[in-house]
């Protein structure tokens, strides 16, 4: 389960570094993902909802005992 958001994060990544955020406004991928920027495509933003509740699941043992919900 430890590796399992490693799709996800490559995939927010990717989306992030094709964004305005980054590519216009020279922001670090951290800058850009902690906060509401108007510069992210809604791809960007549901990618990095499901990164963060597909993470925090890892932390919860209740769904680390039942596994990945599948996202």
């Amino acid at each position: 389960m430890s590796k399992s958001c490693k799709r996800l994060a490559m995939e927010l990544v990717k989306c992030l570094s094709e964004s305005d955020c980054v590519l216009v406004e020279k922001r670090s991928y951290r800058e850009c993902v902690g906060e509401e920027s108007p510069c992210l495509p809604s791809e960007c933003v549901g990618l990095r909802s499901c990164f963060f509740l597909f993470a925090s699941d890892q932390v919860d043992m209740r769904a680390r005992i039942r596994g990945n919900k599948g996202y």
